[in-house]
C-alpha cells in the first residue's frame, strides 16, 4: 500500500454513489416514455433532449443559480424543462413538470454505490486514515442517501450543505471539515468528480485534489486545472 494521508475527504454524488452522470443517456431513456405527449416521432424527442441539455448547461453554469437550486434539485429540473419546451415554442408547464418529476424519480431509483466504494472505505479506515463525506445539496435528500447506503458509520465526519449552511467550493466548508478531523490541509486529500469543488478549491487551501473520472472522459480540452492525481476507480487510491 502506498503512503496515505492523515485524512481523505470524499464527495458523495458520482463519487461514492452513481447519481447524476451521463445526462445525455439518462434524458434519452426518460423522454422515450413521453413519445405520445409529443407525437412527432424520434426527431422531435431528440430536439427536446438537446433543448433540455442546453438549458441545463446554461442553468447550472450560473454560480448563483447553482448555489440556490441545488438545494431543490426537483424544482430546478421542472424549471429547466419548462424553459426547454418554451425554447422549442411548445410551452406546456404541466407536461414539463411531469417530465422533470419523472426524471427525478428515475434518477433516485437508479442510485447505486460504485462497486469498490465500500471496500475502499473499509481499507482506508483499517489503515488509520480519517475519513469525511462532504456533499452539497438539501439536507433531507442527502441524509436519505447516507442512510440508504449505510454510510454514516464509515466516516468520522459527514458534512452536508443543507445542514452546515455553506457548500463547496466555499473555503469554510473544507476548513471546518479539517478542524473536525483534527488535521491540516497539507496532510489531507480531497476526492471527487467535480473539478472545481474537489480539485481547484482544495488545492488553493494546500490540500491534494484527486479527480475521480470513472467514465474515462478525461479533462476538458484546454483545461488549465492540474489534479494531483486522476483515478478511474476509487480503489486506485490504494494502488
Amino acid at each position: 500500500m502506498p503512503a496515505l494521508p492523515a485524512a481523505i475527504l470524499f464527495d458523495l454524488d458520482d463519487t461514492i454513489i452513481q447519481a447524476y452522470a451521463r445526462p445525455e443517456e439518462a434524458w434519452g431513456r426518460l423522454l422515450a416514455r413521453f413519445g405520445d405527449a409529443f407525437g412527432d416521432g424520434e426527431d422531435t424527442l431528440a430536439r427536446v433532449q438537446r433543448a433540455i441539455l442546453e438549458e441545463a448547461r446554461t442553468f447550472w453554469g450560473d454560480p448563483a443559480n447553482a448555489a440556490k437550486w441545488r438545494l431543490d434539485i426537483a424544482a430546478a429540473r421542472r424549471l429547466v424543462v419548462r424553459r426547454a419546451l418554451a425554447r422549442l415554442r411548445r410551452p406546456d408547464d404541466a407536461l414539463a413538470d411531469r417530465i422533470g418529476d419523472a426524471f427525478t424519480e428515475m434518477r433516485r431509483a437508479e442510485y447505486r454505490l460504485f462497486p469498490d466504494a465500500l471496500e475502499t472505505l473499509r481499507r482506508l479506515r483499517a489503515a488509520g486514515v480519517r475519513l469525511a463525506l462532504v456533499t452539497n445539496g438539501q439536507a433531507e435528500a442527502q441524509r436519505a442517501k447516507v442512510a440508504r447506503f449505510d454510510l454514516e458509520w464509515r466516516f468520522d465526519h459527514i458534512q452536508i450543505e443543507g445542514e452546515f449552511g455553506k457548500g463547496k467550493p466555499e473555503p469554510e466548508v473544507y476548513r471546518h471539515v479539517l478542524d473536525r478531523l483534527c488535521v491540516t490541509a497539507r496532510e489531507s486529500w480531497m476526492v471527487g468528480d467535480n473539478i472545481e469543488w474537489e480539485v481547484v478549491a482544495p488545492q488553493r487551501l494546500g490540500m491534494r485534489g484527486i479527480w475521480y473520472d470513472p467514465h474515462n472522459q478525461g479533462l476538458p480540452a484546454g483545461s488549465p486545472v492540474r489534479p494531483d492525481r486522476i483515478i478511474a476507480r476509487l480503489a486506485d487510491i490504494l494502488d
